[in-house]
């Protein structure tokens, strides 16, 4: 699977707020850091520059259960980045 690892029984449906971004992730906390987000961050500081803070901005919206649930909902949300086969929906 594109997000979460292969017999995944339970992961948590997220949405960005600063970049729009949905994604699954295997937390369940209400409100976590996104990844597209994350990889944007320059953690590099020279020595007068102060590390810029994580930002939490993806909020929960919905649990998925089942195995089967997470397998579908990873191929339908992975099909805009990968380009994969949509003629199971």
């Amino acid at each position: 699977m594109f997000y979460v690892p292969d017999g995944t029984k339970k992961c948590g449906y997220y949405e960005c707020k600063k970049c729009g971004t949905r994604f699954l992730d295997l937390q369940t906390a209400d409100i976590i850091t996104c990844p597209d987000c994350e990889a944007e961050r320059d953690t590099e500081i020279g020595p007068d520059e102060v590390m810029v803070a994580e930002e939490k901005t993806a909020r929960l919206i919905s649990v998925i259960e089942s195995e089967e649930e997470v397998e579908k909902m990873d191929a339908l949300l992975s099909l805009a980045i990968t380009g994969g086969d949509y003629n199971w929906i």
